[in-house]
């Protein structure tokens, strides 16, 4: 599978064009730009396509706007990509600001992984319009906000219609200001409001937990290479070693490094002890 591709990859070269049309056609839509993807929920209906029943469909939001919504989208994608033991990390915050690059170079990768399952062949008994349609999330919600508009607009139109007695019910509760029902909804709007920050709390620590790993990764590989018996004793890996190894925050060991490098300072006038790691 494609999981790791490399940025020289050919996926890579495959311009926005191609992606569009490779998008439109298996998920009969009408995308223009591929900024018109940052939501999240063309990704998820791929992997739809790709492993029928494995993405709850139902938590997708094709009509997400905000970034809030956009994230809970990429969370349902996160999700499956576990599921199916995909090790993809996904830039979130970069793709929900919509920026055609970050966008372009996802789907680029989301297209060689698609292709790559099957051989890219198409499912042909699958039918995007319905399954956007069975699992719109928010066009059930829709749905339910265009019920209770109209339920608002009898009640103003006819007080008595909630009880058949001619009372107004709603109108009571409003007039009851520092009653339980305004109380209960404004606990209602603090209590979302507290859950959003949440959720956007420890999705930005797991973005920074995975970061923090991707980068540790790769300084570790270099400590690796520079520790090879055919290089540690030559001034480049001893600088790259030095400034790996050190200790102090405030001090920056680029200076010394490069007067290595430049032979200014010998290897064994750093006084510099290689039994050190990062891991230490």
């Amino acid at each position: 599978m494609a999981t790791n591709i490399g940025m020289m990859d050919s996926a890579y070269f495959v311009g926005r064009n191609e992606i569009l049309a490779w998008i439109n056609a298996r998920l009969q839509l009408n995308l223009s730009r591929v900024e018109e993807a940052a939501s999240g929920a063309v990704q998820c209906q791929m992997m739809d396509m790709v492993y029928p029943g494995v993405v709850p469909m139902h938590k997708v939001n094709f009509d997400a706007k905000t970034e809030y919504d956009m994230i809970q989208n990429y969370k349902v994608l996160q999700d499956v990509f576990n599921k199916l033991k995909i090790n993809k990390h996904i830039e979130v915050n970069k793709l929900v600001k919509g920026r055609p690059l970050d966008n372009l170079e996802f789907l680029q990768w989301l297209k060689r992984y698609c292709d790559s399952v099957n051989g890219g062949i198409m499912n042909e008994n699958y039918n995007p319009m319905e399954r956007r349609t069975k699992g719109g999330k928010e066009k059930n919600l829709k749905g339910s906000q265009k019920n209770f508009k109209s339920l608002q607009t009898n009640n103003s139109l006819n007080p008595g219609s909630c009880d058949g007695t001619g009372s107004n019910k709603i109108s009571g509760a409003k007039q009851g200001k520092s009653g339980g029902v305004e109380t209960g909804a404004n606990s209602s709007v603090e209590i979302q409001a507290l859950t959003k920050e949440l959720t956007d709390m420890k999705l930005s620590i797991d973005l920074l937990e995975k970061e923090r790993d991707f980068y540790f990764a790769k300084l570790r590989d270099i400590e690796i290479l520079c520790q090879t018996p055919q290089l540690e004793n030559l001034p480049m890996a001893v600088a790259i070693k030095r400034i790996l190894y050190a200790a102090d925050e405030k001090e920056s060991a680029l200076t010394e490094a490069q007067e290595i490098v430049s032979g200014s300072v010998s290897v064994e006038e750093t006084g510099f002890s290689d039994d050190c790691s990062l891991l230490t």
